[in-house]
């Protein structure tokens, strides 16, 4: 594994690092997203948090607004991600007649009433009509979003802010070569209420967790040098802790909100 890890990141210097991300967008106290573009495999993949026991969603591609008819919508149906188009304000979106969307994890943090966070991806361009092209030479991405103000599944009217909201021109950002760190590691939900999912681009071998005030909370040791852990402090009061990443070669500091 570790001799086809390190051919792997030869051939992406010899073939030029092309990926774009949002990095990890805060939307509300429940919900984050990132939305990353690799030129290489044509591939988009969506990461989304949010609230395990309802329906919440999100919207992107190029709009004015929020719940615009035609536009590219995906929502949690408390079992998988749907790939929808919107109808409008009002009107409940109509799933897709393929879902286009792969799913490559689907992590619930907590058993009930926490946060669960899903890893899908799909082509840029699935030569489905209902589904929004996406362009690897844009600098900029709309994203909408929006959850249920209760506990269900239904789809019905979610309330007003912070249940919905819009994010205009959000920045697609060149990766380079130097994103190759821990200091590119994602931590995703966050906030959350104490379970996290961190995910680097290189191997990691210890976490810490130091409170503001750099009293050593808990450590853990990661064994099999994983590029993805997932972490529990449950039980911590609500607040912003710091999280020290390492490995033989590199230190990277994070911060995480328990709420």
């Amino acid at each position: 594994m570790k001799k086809i890890t390190i051919c792997a990141l030869f051939l992406i210097g010899f073939m030029g690092f092309a990926q774009k991300s949002t990095g990890v967008v805060t939307l509300n106290a429940n919900m984050a997203t990132t939305l990353s573009l690799d030129q290489n495999t044509s591939l988009v993949t969506l990461t989304l948090s949010g609230p395990n026991d309802r329906w919440f969603a999100l919207q992107f591609g190029s709009f004015s607004g929020g719940m615009e008819p035609g536009a590219d919508v995906v929502y949690w149906n408390g079992s998988i991600l749907v790939d929808a188009k919107h109808n409008g304000i009002g009107v409940a979106p109509t799933p897709d007649p393929t879902n286009n969307w792969t799913q490559v994890s689907n992590l619930n943090n907590t058993p009930s009433a926490g946060l669960r966070t899903l890893v899908y991806t799909r082509p840029f361009n699935t030569g489905d009509a209902n589904d929004y092209v996406f362009n690897y030479a844009d600098a900029t991405i709309d994203l909408a979003y929006a959850e249920m103000n209760s506990a269900t599944f239904v789809l019905q009217y979610h309330g007003g802010p912070p249940n919905r909201d819009v994010y205009l021109n959000v920045p697609l950002t060149d990766l380079s070569v130097d994103d190759f760190s821990l200091n590119a590691t994602e931590i995703y939900p966050n906030p959350s209420n104490g379970s996290f999912a961190i995910k680097t681009k290189t191997n990691l071998e210890k976490v810490t967790i130091y409170s503001q005030t750099g009293s050593l909370i808990k450590t853990i040791e990661v064994n099999d040098f994983s590029e993805t852990v997932e972490l529990s402090v449950n039980g911590l009061q609500s607040g912003i802790y710091l999280i020290e990443l390492q490995n033989k070669t590199d230190k990277s500091w994070k911060k995480i909100i328990v709420n």
